[in-house]
């Protein structure tokens, strides 16, 4: 979600404020849905959002072996898109083109 917000900073809406008057930090004003399924299937959402221009956020595997962002980084230049090691993916479009490309994932419960 960092991504996507990053890239879209009109997402956040404002600050929140409990009846106490504590500021809580701002969310998407747009809802965020959670779909789960096998690499395979995050693969495959990788490539579709690809060939149609949309943009994503992608965590691969080995990225958690990582300590920081640009360790991040570099052990994701070293593969490719089509290897199924893809365990995590953000992507924001209109909705049927999102179905569409999410086509196999299920919701996550």
């Amino acid at each position: 979600m960092s991504g996507i917000s990053g890239a879209n900073p009109n997402l956040i809406g404002d600050v929140y404020k409990d009846k106490d008057g504590k500021a809580h930090l701002p969310m998407s004003v747009q809802p965020v849905i959670v779909l789960t399924g096998a690499a395979n299937v995050l693969t495959n959402i990788r490539n579709r959002a690809h060939d149609r221009g949309i943009e994503t956020v992608a965590y691969i595997e080995e990225m958690f072996a990582t300590g920081h962002d640009e360790a991040n980084r570099a052990v994701f230049a070293e593969h490719t898109v089509d290897e199924a090691n893809t365990v995590g993916m953000a992507l924001r479009a209109e909705k049927k083109i999102v179905d569409k490309i999410t086509k196999g994932a299920k919701m996550h419960g």
